[in-house]
């Protein structure tokens, strides 16, 4: 979400046995059947894991506590501490940036690491393409790079059930025609990959899922919506919150993850108790009530991102001997409320 302003500061089955495209790297393996039954949205318990620098990057995005110059062996190790951090929070489910240069350039090596780390522990991971710093126009920076990138992307995952794709973070600069039409041909391209491991952007920054939840050329595709307390900051009432909620979903719940949601955890606020005028306070328990009440997916913003206000936890330790810290547990009272924990 490019108006953030915490952010600011703080190939099928014969590609599996070949190497991927652009670089050799080995495809993984499937970590299960994609003839299962697919889980409900509701499955979807997450967090983000983000660069400190916001997940918009012109060079590689880089989640906090990862570093470019590290072997995919270290970005394993320090990646399998982090994802048990996530999920001693109760997540099951991570998502991940990516960009044309995180994909395409010498950083895929080892970056690797940390989609193969969570899978190896059961979590679900989303892939999800960010802009660059330097365009933020709500528009894909450059076609063939994109493509490349996908290409890439899902050669080496399309047999891990446990992948999930996102062809964009935010279309914000097309109209709702332009994105479904954007995101109808992402699949098309990429029919080898099963739908429900799909999430395609709402309209705008993510905002309101029903146009492309009534595109039926996206008919089977799970549906990523975004809403921040900060778009109303005079709203303190919990089912003024609750409404505009439902309002940006419409008869969509089924489909739909709510896979970018946050607040303050960093100053204090007690999301457990009385409202009190507190903006933040009202929309954390109108979205964590809304999750629970419409059984949709959700991935918090950010579980982990260094410097940012939002983040539900602090990095411990240095190297491969890493921890995480909680910094807010009524905040995380109202994930484990939303997640029937």
């Amino acid at each position: 979400m490019s108006q953030k302003n915490h952010r600011g500061t703080a190939c099928v089955g014969a590609l599996l046995a070949c190497v991927t495209a652009f670089g050799g790297a080995l495809a993984s393996p499937a970590a299960a059947s994609d003839t299962a039954t697919p889980p409900p949205v509701s499955d979807f318990k997450g967090v983000n894991w983000a660069d400190p620098r916001d997940n918009y990057a012109h060079d590689a995005v880089v989640p906090s506590g990862l570093s470019t110059s590290d072997s995919y062996a270290t970005t394993y190790a320090k990646s399998k501490a982090i994802i048990s951090g996530f999920g001693k929070l109760g997540a099951n489910t991570v998502r991940l940036p990516v960009n044309p240069t995180s994909v395409n350039g010498p950083f895929w090596k080892s970056y690797r690491g940390a989609i193969d780390a969570a899978t190896a522990k059961g979590f679900k991971v989303i892939l999800g393409y960010w802009e660059a710093d330097n365009a933020k126009d709500g528009k894909i920076d450059d076609q063939a790079a994109w493509d490349q990138m996908w290409a890439r992307l899902t050669s080496a995952y399309a047999g891990n059930s446990k992948v999930y794709f996102e062809p964009m973070n935010e279309p914000f600069g097309y109209t709702a025609q332009e994105w479904t039409d954007v995101a109808a041909r992402w699949v098309t391209k990429h029919r080898f990959i099963p739908r429900d491991r799909v999430l395609i952007g709402g309209y705008k920054y993510s905002e309101d899922v029903k146009p492309v939840c009534a595109d039926p050329r996206l008919k089977g595709t799970r549906l990523a919506l975004h809403n921040y307390g900060f778009w109303h900051t005079d709203w303190t009432s919990v089912d003024q919150w609750k409404a505009d909620f439902k309002q940006r979903i419409g008869d969509c719940a089924s489909r739909t993850v709510l896979d970018e949601f946050g607040a303050s955890m960093t100053t204090g606020l007690d999301y457990n108790g009385p409202v009190n005028g507190s903006n933040e306070v009202a929309y954390i328990q109108a979205a964590t009530d809304t999750i629970r009440e419409l059984g949709l997916g959700s991935v918090y913003w950010p579980g982990l991102r260094n410097g940012d206000t939002y983040s539900l936890t602090t990095l411990q330790g240095t190297g491969t001997n890493l921890s995480l810290t909680v910094n807010n547990q009524s905040g995380l009272d109202r994930l484990h409320y939303a997640w029937n924990q």
